[in-house]
Order: C-alpha cells, then structure tokens, then sequence
C-alpha cells in the first residue's frame, strides 16, 4: 500500500511538471535578450525606420513618425528587432528606437466608438475612437484599463491590438479590493435611481 501511494505520488507530480514545462515552452525566447517572443514594444521616438532586413545597409520599407506606436517583436538578430504592426507590415528596427513602454491601437469592426467603463462590467464614462495609440496601465484576462491623455477607463480586450488575448499586465493582489469597491459603488448607484 505504502509503494502504491510513493508511485502514485511520483505519477502526479511528473503529470504536474509536464503541464507546468509545455506553458513554459509555448513561447519562444529571444537569443539575444532572453525575453519572450513574440511580445509587445512602442516606439521611443517620432522618427523610426522600417527595414527590409537588419542592418543600415537594407532599405527602408516604413517610416513611422509615431512616438509608443505599438509593435510586435516577432526575431531578434544582433542589435535588430523583426517587428510586426497592426496591419501586418513588418520589417527591421534598430533595439535603441524601441521601449518596453506597453501601448495598443484601439480596433474596431464597424468603426464605430468603444465604450470606456469606470470598472469592469460598469458605467459608462466616456468613448475611444478606433485607430487611437493608448497606454496599458492594467490588464486582466479579457480587460484592459488604458489611459489617453487625461481620460482612463476599462476597455474589453478585443478592442485592442498590443496584447496578447489571455495577457496579464500589472495585477496586484489589491486588484480584487479595488474590483470590489468599485462593483459596490456601481450598486449603490442603480440603486439610487431606483428611488
């Protein structure tokens, strides 16, 4: 009995440490930075070129005049990042015109405005035009809190191209406290206009 329980044990924590390497092992990393491939970088300037391949020496295809234009680094090579945009062009970027500063493209199919929400599932407070540059500042698994400008709100993930669709960004353990103050003020609200 006792060397039934040792090798099952052995069994499931094998079982355990397959699924934990093959999370581990989906993403790729960078030979020269170590950092996951693919991942989302902005731009550091409003002057950045494109190349065809990764060196000065190749053309260049873009010319972004954009400072935190969301990109997507899909190869590293040497100094060189292959990057990816919103419209799938790609090409070439030297790492000095790149930051780890996270920022997205507001998407939308019908071209109408996204709604901005004062928290998840909440009230309405303002609306974001498709094509907009926002920052990440928070992302939970189908969320993102964004800030333009003077304006911040919760945005369905969807509607944003620079992150990855189960991505995680800056959650603290103090998010769920937050959650649930604004979820009660959202409640005392409804019920205020019931009266």
């Amino acid at each position: 009995m006792l060397l039934y329980k040792k090798i099952s044990m052995q069994i499931i924590i094998a079982f355990i440490s397959i699924i934990i390497f093959s999370q581990v092992s989906n993403a790729d990393i960078g030979k020269e930075t170590g950092l996951e491939i693919p991942r989302y970088v902005s731009l550091k300037s409003n002057d950045a070129n494109i190349r065809v391949g990764p060196s000065k020496n190749y053309p260049i295809e873009i010319k972004y005049i954009k400072k935190y234009y969301p990109l997507k680094v899909l190869e590293e090579y040497e100094d060189w990042r292959k990057v990816e945009d919103f419209q799938k062009n790609f090409g070439w970027i030297h790492k000095s015109l790149i930051s780890g500063t996270r920022t997205g493209i507001v998407l939308s199919n019908d071209n109408k405005t996204i709604k901005l929400l004062n928290t998840l599932n909440g009230y309405v407070i303002g609306e974001i035009g498709k094509g907009n540059i926002v920052f990440l500042k928070k992302c939970k698994i189908d969320w993102c809190l964004l800030s333009s400008k003077n304006y911040k709100g919760w945005i369905d993930k969807k509607y944003i191209w620079g992150v990855k669709e189960k991505e995680i960004i800056n959650i603290s353990f103090f998010q769920r406290f937050d959650d649930l103050y604004w979820k009660s003020v959202n409640y005392l609200k409804k019920i205020q206009r019931g009266f």
